[in-house]
């Protein structure tokens, strides 16, 4: 792949590699302007070559943390490969090799890529001077108060896309509480120690006091969320919540049941979160399968409970309860879960109807062993779940 002589002269290489590099900096890459000019100067340095070497090229500046690698490979098909590019774009690089008719699975990072190179595509002609849209808002309704009442299940792909971005805005949980370990603070009791300290480091004349607290942090959080038939629509969508918690706050552990218990915390700790999905999708074998509550919650509290229920855990149990086997075992189960964190919290889909009665045996098992009830269906739930997790 040899850079034309008009291209060399014209010099829209260097512009269209800030356009690439602009892209991604939308999809959450850390590159500012420094970085394009060093990748704008790489490329001059070691010269185009073939497909291969010029993407290694950009790839070694523009990319600086390995959670970053699948989406830039991904913009990279997309911005200069792609046939609604630029001509002069195309000129650059080899010939677009054949695809294959069958649709390609969608890869980690996709999303926001194209979501990123959306406006360098699709550019609306600027309106005409002299020309007012007028649009009639009244008597109607907001569309994302709208989309907030939507139940997960019922909704589109493109409603399914807004939904996970409204997530990514959510707040978080303002829920400290304070530990036995004290820490510096500017008022409280007396720190000799640290008042001494600052006393000798002033010569010793003059006794300053130093001051110590409790301090204080989000209590850890754990996640059991069943996958089986009838809970997949909602545990997709749920993830995404999850995987924002995992990212912005320490102690999240997240665990998924169906048949078996399989621990995802690591793979939801991924920056990305559509290749944090496509982890957990790898790693769980039993998706959308059949359920056993009673044994999972067996296999949780003899293998885990000890590990991540320290220190005054919040347990969220998100799962419809329709258990018909065992009921002795999950009463038992649930009970010692209960007793063994701070707050369990039952999430359930199923309240999501007004008629709501908890008949089956089940839930009527599970419900003496819960601190809350509460509906997750859609974004207002989760609203109300962020307020009621600031009562911690």
């Amino acid at each position: 792949m040899n850079m034309p002589a008009d291209t060399q002269e014209t010099g829209h290489l260097a512009t269209n590699i800030a356009h690439f590099a602009r892209a991604l900096r939308t999809c959450g890459l850390k590159i500012g302007p420094a970085t394009i000019l060093d990748a704008i100067v790489a490329v001059e340095a070691a010269g185009i070559g073939t497909q291969s070497q010029f993407r290694a090229v950009l790839r070694s500046v523009l990319v600086s943390r390995k959670e970053d690698l699948a989406v830039f490979e991904d913009a990279f098909q997309l911005f200069w490969r792609s046939p609604d590019m630029t001509r002069k774009i195309q000129t650059l690089m080899s010939p677009l090799s054949q695809r294959s008719p069958a649709k390609e699975k969608s890869k980690p990072g996709r999303t926001r890529v194209s979501t990123a190179l959306m406006p360098l595509q699709q550019r609306k002609p600027p309106q005409q001077p002299g020309e007012e849209t007028h649009v009639d808002a009244s008597q109607t309704a907001s569309a994302f108060e709208v989309l907030k009442t939507v139940d997960f299940a019922q909704m589109t792909l493109s409603e399914l896309d807004r939904a996970k971005a409204a997530i990514e805005k959510l707040a978080l949980p303002d829920d400290l509480v304070k530990t036995r370990r004290l820490g510096p603070s500017h008022s409280g009791r007396i720190d000799p120690r640290a008042s001494m300290r600052a006393s000798l480091a002033q010569g010793g004349d003059v006794m300053i006091p130093r001051f110590r607290q409790r301090r204080q942090k989000p209590p850890p959080l754990v996640f059991l969320a069943d996958i089986s038939g009838s809970m997949s629509d909602y545990t997709r969508i749920l993830l995404h919540f999850v995987h924002m918690l995992s990212e912005r706050r320490p102690q999240v552990s997240t665990f998924l049941f169906g048949t078996r218990l399989s621990n995802v915390s690591r793979q939801l700790r991924s920056k990305d979160p559509d290749q944090a999905m496509d982890e957990c999708a790898t790693a769980v074998r039993d998706w959308s399968g059949g359920t056993r509550i009673g044994q999972t919650l067996k296999e949780f509290n003899r293998l885990w409970a000890r590990r991540v229920l320290a220190q005054g855990a919040v347990v969220l149990l998100i799962t419809d309860g329709l258990e018909h086997q065992n009921i002795d075992l999950l009463e038992k189960e649930i009970n010692r879960l209960h007793r063994s964190c701070r707050r369990l919290i039952w999430l359930n889909p199923l309240l999501r109807y007004d008629m709501f009665q908890p008949n089956a045996r089940g839930i009527r098992a599970m419900l003496p062993h819960v601190d809350e009830f509460r509906p997750v269906h859609n974004l207002a739930s989760l609203q109300d779940l962020v307020n009621a997790l600031n009562k911690t």
